[in-house]
């Protein structure tokens, strides 16, 4: 067909030979071979001069059309291979992604044009679930726990600094800093471990270490409840400084004094169903961390 199309083209077969760097009988011989399967005659030859027929015009029309989906074809195969075409879909938690999460999903977006990019929120841990099951590519989530710390792969993107979050009538909310055994008597609300099992944990070490077991009033599923919860008089809550972006007025964020009052965030995502789109983005990502460092 390419062949047809070249003769068609440059108005003969010698010429076209030439430009192909290929013997004008190898030539001749396709194009016989075309004409004999579809059973049409393509070309009058006449007077050693060639022209197309009304069936080679027609078939002409076709096979450019043909030509151009096959090099479409090959260009995208060749795209998917290097990660620029394909499918992404993006966990995420709001309040612990910060100001570089949408510049991130922005900047990939423009650098890779022909991948689909879905963003999916998930509280941390049905994040470790949908990775491993394949549901989303690649998550914005907590340090993994068993059993996913077995199964997936992560890399720390960022420390987040821990914060009392009170009401600002309450009696620490105008300090500086505050350390977590100036909580011991108060009520918490905390994130509910089934959701985010790395934030409840290190509330519930931290105030271990302080010498003491908070007395947990209530939880919630996501951060914002937690929020709205302390708002509404119920208690206190240890939440990550990123969670301040869903907070009111109405809300102090203290941050914690002791030294180890943080927590990680991590890129995570399954080996098993990784691809050239998700490497893509890996790489992208770990730019933007080391700029974030």
């Amino acid at each position: 067909m390419r062949y047809f199309a070249a003769v068609a083209e440059n108005g003969g077969f010698a010429r076209t030979a030439r430009l192909l760097h290929v013997s004008q009988s190898a030539i001749s011989e396709q194009i016989r071979d075309l004409e004999h399967e579809l059973g049409v005659q393509l070309f009058s030859r006449k007077n050693r001069r060639i022209h197309l027929t009304n069936q080679g015009e027609r078939f002409l029309d076709d096979a450019r059309v043909v030509l151009a989906a096959a090099e479409k074809a090959v260009a995208n195969a060749q795209k998917s291979l290097r990660g620029e075409m394909g499918t992404l879909t993006i966990g995420f938690f709001v309040g612990g992604t910060g100001t570089f999460f949408p510049k991130l999903i922005k900047q990939f977006r423009n650098r890779f044009e022909d991948v689909q990019v879905s963003l999916v929120e998930l509280a941390p841990a049905m994040q470790h679930q949908a990775l491993q099951a394949g549901m989303i590519d690649v998550g914005f989530t907590r340090p993994l726990q068993s059993p996913y710390a077995m199964v997936l792969r992560s890399e720390h993107f960022q420390t987040e600094r821990l914060c009392a979050v009170l009401l600002r009538s309450h009696r620490l909310a105008k300090k500086r800093k505050v350390p977590v055994r100036e909580l011991s008597e108060e009520r918490f609300i905390l994130n509910d471990r089934k959701y985010s099992p790395a934030v409840f944990d290190k509330v519930i070490a931290l105030c271990a270490g302080a010498g003491f077991s908070p007395r947990i009033s209530t939880t919630a599923t996501v951060s914002s409840g937690v929020l709205a919860l302390v708002e509404a008089g119920e208690g206190v809550a240890v939440l990550p400084q990123g969670a301040q972006a869903l907070s009111s007025k109405e809300l102090a964020f203290v941050p914690l004094a002791d030294p180890n009052a943080s927590i990680d965030m991590v890129i995570a995502w399954s080996p098993q169903h990784e691809t050239p789109v998700l490497r893509s983005f890996l790489e992208l990502a770990r730019k933007k961390h080391k700029k974030l460092l």
